[in-house]
């Protein structure tokens, strides 16, 4: 759908904003919010969060000289208006495309760009670590963070309030409360309270009292001090912030230019200290069906923008996220010990449905993973049987929570890890690269990875089962491989693999994912006549030692495959070959795992093919191991 922009067409960076009359932003950003639907209806990305923000969009960068002055994304999702702003309009219909623009701020991708966010609450940290390099370097910028509210559940934010308010830094955070979690527009007299707050005149008057106010006696300046925070708190709010150090200002409504505009530039001229301004917005402003459905447009596909429907494609398989949160339900029914935890993922992580049926047994704690981690410990100290349902990329922020309060006290905290391997469109930030490394470095922790969906209903079962201690099993984003699924689950025995095709010289060993690459890749090399063996090793910990052994005593080449890091399954199969003595003789092992670098964003399977993950990399893997480098056969030979 063509979308006219005449105001849009003459900005191509920020500096061509400021040239615009202040009575033309209204426009401008009526303009470019049209441009964010019509370019996420094309590539697909997350759309509700930043049309929520494209008035605050507009105006920071109409009253702040970016890029000098600093403008921090928190949760990069809310970044499609300001990357249309600052120089890549003409790239945005390549947003999460392979070699286009990330869905998130990124420092390579563009100076506008001051610091990388796709997970929560990092930019006030990152604010205050450039407001004080620019203090010790004599610089004189500004530096402005802009944090969501469900960023706002996370400790780290106010961590680093906490020692803001401390250092007493110049420094701006604006709260973009698009929840109304924290309170909501209160109109007319809102807006002037805050500008009233904010304004020259008032911040004069505040100069000219402190300095006053130090002549008194020191009981008499600190009352005066309380008197005057806590007397304007009472009429606009935010003591809490006010208690960590901040001077609050706000609410005001972040769609209303006018006040946005009025005090945003009061602000910009206070610099004794750092400031809080409390914007509220609406997710998926100004586009009806992200307005009335927020959940559904937060991440979307392709979409017809007249209609809304989005273009999903269709697949015989279900998704590895509906079937572990089936197969929780199912759980759930016949143990009430069970309970599920979410950090504000429960749609991502398949927890919707057990939180539909078992409300009072579903704990959303928000953006929060540490707690979420910590809080499943309480639980599970107390006899319950929590699963703590966290992405494996988001699991990392929570690390010392399962080393010291799960895994070293051995609590049966279950950890079904959704996202394990490459994402695609979400890209490094995203891809669960890490976790069989640094869950397998942990005593009494078991672990597990679906090869298939059939898998991941036993995988689910037998972490219902198992009272041990900790247990994680982890599964891919997207759908089956569209295996028949079992009409009762299996508990599995501990530390099992399975034989799933029956070969003799070569043997594909796979952890997770990639089992039905494998088979393709058995395929190929049997039509060369090398017969092949594929093992799913269901258990990465602890590991199957009488199927590695099996495997390398009965061919002459054992290739490991897994969708993780190096220092993962890879590494514990040959750890334990090098212990047993079984690495001599001749035998051939190669260990195949994600490159040692971050991937960009690009469909899945691409990734995999870059990464050598797919059934022609594996293959080739089994032929260069073989010395047969003149039988390797490329990608897109039909031969193979």
């Amino acid at each position: 759908m063509a979308v006219e922009t005449p105001l849009l067409d003459k900005v191509t960076l920020p500096a061509d904003l400021r040239d615009l009359d202040r009575s033309q932003l209204r426009q401008l950003a009526d303009e470019l919010r049209e441009e964010v639907i019509d370019a996420v209806s094309v590539t697909g990305g997350h759309l509700g969060a930043g049309l929520g923000v494209v008035e605050l969009t507009v105006a920071l960068h109409y009253l702040f000289n970016t890029p000098d002055d600093k403008l921090i994304w928190d949760v990069g999702h809310q970044c499609y208006p300001h990357k249309i702003l600052t120089g890549r309009r003409d790239r945005i219909r390549t947003l999460r495309q392979e070699g286009g623009l990330s869905g998130f701020t990124r420092r390579v991708e563009s100076e506008y760009d001051p610091f990388g966010a796709a997970h929560a609450a990092t930019s006030i940290s990152a604010a205050l670590g450039m407001a004080v390099a620019r203090d010790m370097k004599g610089e004189d910028n500004r530096v402005i963070a802009v944090i969501g509210d469900g960023s706002m559940s996370a400790g780290m934010a106010y961590e680093a309030m906490n020692n803001a308010g401390d250092l007493g830094k110049r420094l701006t955070v604006i709260l973009n409360d698009n929840d109304m979690s924290i309170a909501p527009p209160v109109g007319a007299m809102s807006a002037y309270l805050a500008r009233a707050a904010s304004s020259g005149a008032y911040q004069g008057f505040r100069s000219f009292a402190k300095q006053l106010a130090k002549k008194l006696p020191k009981t008499l300046y600190e009352k005066a001090a309380k008197a005057e925070e806590y007397s304007r708190a009472m009429v606009t709010g935010g003591t809490l912030f006010e208690e960590l150090g901040f001077y609050y200002v706000g609410p005001i409504d972040g769609h209303n230019m006018d006040h946005l505009i009025d005090v945003l530039e009061n602000v910009r001229d206070i610099d004794d200290g750092p400031v809080l301004v409390h914007v509220v917005t609406q997710k998926g402003k100004g586009y009806a069906p992200a307005e009335t459905s927020a959940d559904k447009y937060h991440g979307v596909a392709k979409f017809d923008v007249i209609s809304g429907k989005q273009h999903k494609g269709k697949s015989n398989a279900p998704s590895y996220t509906s079937v572990f949160g089936q197969q929780l339900v199912e759980e759930g029914r016949r143990d009430e010990k069970i309970v599920g935890i979410t950090a504000a993922m429960p749609d991502g992580t398949g927890l919707t449905k057990f939180m539909e049926e078992f409300p009072d047994r579903t704990f959303d704690v928000g953006i929060a993973e540490q707690h979420a981690v910590t809080f499943a410990a309480g639980l599970a100290a107390e006899g319950l049987k929590p699963y703590a349902a966290i992405y494996s990329t988001f699991l990392q922020r929570a690390y010392d929570s399962v080393v010291h309060d799960v895994a070293l006290q051995n609590l049966p905290v279950r950890f079904p890890l959704d996202r394990a391997g490459l994402v695609g469109a979400d890209g490094a930030t995203h891809a669960g690269a890490f976790d069989l490394a640094y869950l397998g470095c942990l005593p009494n922790m078991v672990i597990m990875a679906a090869g298939d969906e059939a898998e991941l209903v036993h995988m689910t079962h037998t972490s219902a089962m198992y009272d041990e201690g900790p247990i994680a099993f982890r599964f891919p984003r997207g759908e089956g491989i569209g295996v028949e699924m079992p009409e009762r689950p299996l508990v599995l025995e501990l530390g099992k693999g399975r034989i799933v095709k029956e070969g003799t010289k070569v043997a594909l060993l796979s952890l997770g994912g990639r089992l039905g690459e494998c088979l393709k890749a058995a395929d190929m090399l049997g039509a060369q006549g090398l017969s092949t063996t594929v093992a799913d090793a269901r258990f990465a910990k602890p590991l199957d030692h009488d199927l590695v052994r099996r495997l390398v005593k009965e061919h002459e080449v054992v290739i490991t495959v897994e969708e993780g890091s190096q220092g993962g399954f890879g590494a514990f199969v040959l750890h334990y070959l090098s212990d047993e003595g079984l690495l001599d003789g001749g035998l051939k092992i190669r260990t195949l795992t994600l490159p040692d670098f971050y991937q960009d964003h690009a469909s899945p399977a691409r990734m995999y093919e870059e990464a050598g993950l797919d059934a022609m990399g594996i293959a080739n893997a089994a032929r260069r191991a073989l010395g047969m480098e003149k039988m390797i056969v490329q990608a897109g030979d039909i031969r193979a």
